[in-house]
Formats: C-alpha cells, sequence, structure tokens
C-alpha cells in the first residue's frame, strides 16, 4: 500500500528485473557493469572517430550512427531501472513511460535499417571500389543515415500512438523493468489481439526486407573476395566484413528471440531476458566487435592516448 500511495492514478509500476536480496545485488552490479561499459565504449568509439581523420569514411560515419543508437537504447533504460531498484520506488509516469517506447523502438528500428545500410556499403567498397567515391559521397551516406532513423521514427511513432490509445483500467503493474509495448499490452483491458497480429507483420517485414539486402550484399561480396588475387586483399575484406557480421548476428539474435514470437509464445521473464540482451548486451559487444583486429581503431586509440600523456 505505501508504494501505490506516492504514485498517481496514471503512473505503472515497474516490478524490475531484481529483489533487494544479496544476491540480486550482486546480479544487479553485475547489470550496472556491464551498462557502464557500454556506455563508455560507445562514447570512446564515437570520440576517436571524431578525432581521427582517418576514420572519417563511409563506414565509420555508419558504425558512429550505430553507437549513437547503442547509447539511446542503454540510455533510456538503465538509469531509470538504477534508480528505481536503489530508491524502492518503482513508478514511472505516463510520458516517461511513452518516451520509453518511443526512444527504444526508434533505435532498435532504426539498427534493423542501418544493419542493411552497412552491408551495402560494403558491397560497394569491395565490388566497386573505382565507383566507391562517387556512389557512397557524403550526400549520399547522410541520406542513408537519416532515412535509417526516419524508418525507425516512424515505426516509433505509430506504435506510441497506438499503444496509449488503449485503456489501462485494471493493475498498473509492469512486468519488466522498462516500458516495452508487450508487457504494457497485457495491461489493457481492451482486446488488442488486431494491434499484436499486426505488430508482428510489420516486425517479420522490418527484419526480413534488411536481412535481405545483407544476405544479397554478402552474397556479391563473398564472390569478389573469392576472386582477389591478393591473399592481403581477401584477409582484409574478410576482417571488415566478419566485424559487420557478427554485429549483424547479435542484432538479428536478439530481434528473433524479441520480435517473431507471437503473443500467445511470450512470457515476462522471456521478455525480460532478450531486452537485457539487445538493450545492455549488444551495446556492449558491438564497439568490441569492430575495435578487435581493427588497425585503424587501434591506431586512432594509441594517437588520442599518446596526446593525454603529453
Amino acid at each position: 500500500m505505501e508504494l501505490w500511495n506516492h504514485t498517481s492514478l496514471s503512473d505503472f509500476l515497474l516490478l524490475g528485473l531484481f529483489s533487494h536480496s544479496p544476491h540480486d545485488f550482486f546480479l544487479f552490479s553485475l547489470v550496472l557493469l556491464a551498462s557502464t561499459v557500454a556506455l563508455a565504449s560507445n562514447i570512446l568509439f564515437l570520440l576517436l572517430i571524431q578525432a581521427d581523420r582517418r576514420l572519417h569514411t563511409s563506414m565509420y560515419f555508419f558504425l558512429s550512427q550505430l553507437s549513437i543508437m547503442d547509447l539511446t537504447m542503454t540510455a533510456t533504460v538503465v538509469p531509470k531501472m538504477a534508480a528505481n531498484f536503489l530508491s524502492g520506488r518503482k513508478f514511472i509516469s505516463r510520458g516517461s513511460c511513452a518516451a520509453q517506447v518511443f526512444l527504444v523502438v526508434m533505435a532498435g528500428g532504426a539498427e534493423c535499417f542501418l544493419m542493411a545500410v552497412m552491408a551495402y556499403d560494403r558491397y560497394v567498397a569491395i565490388c566497386h571500389p573505382l565507383r566507391y567515391p562517387v556512389l557512397m559521397n557524403w550526400k549520399a551516406c547522410s541520406f542513408l543515415a537519416l532515412a535509417s532513423w526516419m524508418g525507425g521514427v516512424a515505426d516509433s511513432v505509430i506504435d506510441v500512438s497506438v499503444v496509449f490509445s488503449f485503456p489501462y483500467c485494471g493493475s498498473l503493474q509492469v512486468d519488466h523493468f522498462f516500458c516495452e509495448v508487450p508487457a504494457l499490452l497485457r495491461l489493457s483491458c481492451a482486446d488488442t489481439s488486431l494491434f499484436e497480429d499486426l505488430v508482428y507483420a510489420c516486425c517479420v517485414v522490418m527484419l526480413l526486407l534488411p536481412l535481405g539486402v545483407i544476405v544479397a550484399s554478402y552474397a556479391w561480396v563473398l564472390a569478389a573476395v573469392i576472386r582477389m588475387p591478393s591473399t592481403e586483399g581477401k584477409h582484409k575484406a574478410l576482417t571488415t566484413c566478419s566485424s559487420h557480421l557478427g554485429v549483424v548476428g547479435l542484432y538479428y539474435g536478439g530481434a528473433v528471440l524479441s520480435y517473431l514470437q507471437r503473443a500467445s509464445a511470450r512470457t515476462p521473464a522471456g521478455d525480460r531476458a532478450t531486452s537485457i540482451f539487445y538493450t545492455i548486451v549488444t551495446p556492449m559487444l558491438n564497439p568490441l566487435i569492430y575495435s578487435l583486429r581493427n588497425r585503424d581503431v587501434a591506431r586512432a586509440l594509441r594517437k588520442v592516448l599518446g596526446r593525454w600523456r603529453v
């Protein structure tokens, strides 16, 4: 009852991930550490790209957009989760809840389209190297990045508009650590089955269309790499592409678990687990994947550290 006394009738209650047992304090510390690594590594990656002119290329421009999307995802979810856990006050206003839905869906949707853009960028760089500066000039890169963001914005506007048009006349306890669409729909006292089917269909289209571009792009890339006479050229192309494919695998692994399940097959515990994966684990691993075995990033890091020592 005390918890309810601190909330208004329009507030949601986030049940969160953990209780306050010693075991859960340890798990919370691990999650907080992973979130800190995710935020710090993405910020450092952005600073390195900005500091070194040799990283001012289309590939690193798109990687900077990926880091911004990952930062948006983690920064939207983790601070509120941590504040609620440490303070014991689990409420979130409808406005804040809508903001979480908007930002998370926007970043997730934009990232889906950006994966296809990055695959196309590698296709042009490897299969059409002479035309690459013309096809992937600053104007084209800016347009493709903006289109990715606008795709995410359109998806999030629809989700927020529809989800918060439903009446919530029963329990407002969200069995999650942030406001996610499926967790909110479970609380509605209206029939949401039609909207849930539409969301499922849209997710299938949004995931499969970019995946088709990715598969087609890398099929052409693989064919071009096989025909390369230089072993060094093959190694460089495969190293760059393997990093992107690792990130694609992480994204689609989480996306399939999160979005390509029918509402009847979803459980609150399963939703929480997959949400940790795409809001914390993936943003933590993405910059590490692109930094490992990347000579350009290592060179930029040594350059920045050398400046600080002086």
